[in-house]
């Protein structure tokens, strides 16, 4: 090499920005530092196990991963607290009346409650998503307007991921609450025709499409009304 090329080089390597070495540690830091860990509970109770941050880069689940999910949702101790809610508002109104009154009616409510749950929850988030290839999972948008946050979440009980990235009516959440609200007909026996099937199954689809509204902007109330 020329004592030209030497000089050359040398003026080149000087001319580059140097970081200092408390910026490179800064730099190094942001790389390495892990993504906050995702609530397993909303307000504490709530499940939400199946809550994923971002759309992209995500590894696709396997059958043995959903139907652990669905376990976790059916057999999870707020399902029961839910299930009891239920159980009141039939109840009060006195839905399958054959079930009576009393504590003895609404025990009956109460089992039913559960395994409406339990069905539906398996049959949703488990069952199906392994017969149709479909993601369960919940995928957080966390950026845009709130208008647009709040449209994708209530569209996700409708559109829904697949195993291989891509995006299609949801087959597990309307057929699996379908075949859910048909299961049911054998334990709650005043309540079989069209129009109360219908009822049940645009009360499980709302129930899902409000829960999917809590898990979208569930970080952003945490941060803004529960600082420490």
């Amino acid at each position: 090499m020329s004592v030209f090329s030497c000089v050359a080089l040398g003026e080149q390597i000087a001319s580059e920005p140097q970081l200092n070495p408390a910026a490179e540690e800064t730099a190094a830091a942001a790389i390495e530092a892990p993504k906050p860990a995702q609530d397993k509970r909303i307000f504490g109770v709530l499940p939400n196990y199946r809550t994923v941050s971002g759309t992209t880069d995500i590894e696709p689940l396997t059958s043995r991963q959903k139907m652990t999910i669905a376990a976790k949702d059916s057999f999870d101790w707020p399902s029961y607290i839910t299930a009891a809610g239920f159980a009141g508002l039939s109840q009060l109104s006195n839905t399958n009346p054959s079930f009576g009154q009393g504590i003895r009616g609404y025990s009956k409510r109460y089992a039913a409650g559960v395994g409406d749950q339990i069905t539906g929850n398996m049959l949703t988030e488990g069952v199906f998503p392994v017969w149709f290839r479909e993601d369960p999972r919940y995928f957080r948008l966390g950026t845009g307007s709130g208008w647009s946050r709040f449209r994708y979440a209530a569209t996700r009980t409708l559109i829904t991921r697949t195993d291989s990235g891509g995006r299609r009516f949801n087959f597990s959440e309307i057929g699996g609450n379908t075949t859910a609200v048909a299961i049911s007909n054998a334990y709650s026996p005043d309540t079989r025709n069209v129009s109360d099937n219908l009822t049940k199954l645009g009360i499980q689809v709302a129930t899902d499409t409000f829960s999917n509204i809590l898990k979208e902007f569930w970080p952003d109330f945490k941060r803004k009304f529960l600082k420490k």
